[in-house]
């Protein structure tokens, strides 16, 4: 069960970071080719996460040839208490790039492959995020778990049902 190295949708490229980009975004520092205010906190948070060589690791969400935030999971699949694979995923994007659709199109690419693999996929977003709640929602995440001990909203994207 693995990822591809990069996931492509109609207007972006989600490469898996590397090891030296890690580094940077862990570092707060920025590179040519990434939007100026890219990394984020939440950024440097996720590459604290990051292992090399892991297909379920961040990635970068790149329009053109700008990297304009990160989306990715939080550590490879486990078993749920239901026992069906599960993972839970994060992303942001730089200020500028917000209500283009951007998100939920790197999700739902994103979405395309861990279907393909079987794994179910959750999140958890502060109730007051309207926008990052309007991703999740238009991405299929319906299952509400309640909240997480931070007061997030857990919430989980079913598996499409098998042959359909």
């Amino acid at each position: 069960m693995t990822l591809p190295q990069t996931v492509t949708s109609e207007r972006l490229t989600l490469p898996l970071w590397t090891p030296d980009e890690a580094a940077d975004i862990r570092a707060g520092r920025s590179r040519r080719g990434w939007h100026p205010d890219y990394p984020r906190r939440d950024d440097r948070d996720a590459a604290t996460l990051y292992q090399p060589g892991d297909p379920w690791a961040p990635r970068h969400i790149v329009r053109g040839t700008t990297a304009l935030g990160s989306v990715g999971f939080f550590g490879p699949p486990e078993a749920a208490p239901d026992g069906v694979l599960e993972v839970e995923v994060g992303y942001g994007l730089v200020e500028e790039a917000r209500g283009w659709g951007f998100v939920t199109e790197a999700l739902q690419a994103l979405l395309g492959e861990t279907d393909a693999a079987g794994v179910r996929v959750r999140a958890s977003v502060e109730p007051t995020n309207k926008p990052s709640v309007r991703v999740l929602a238009k991405c299929g995440f319906t299952e509400l778990r309640g909240a997480n001990e931070d007061g997030e909203l857990v919430m989980a994207r079913p598996l499409p049902a098998a042959g359909g």
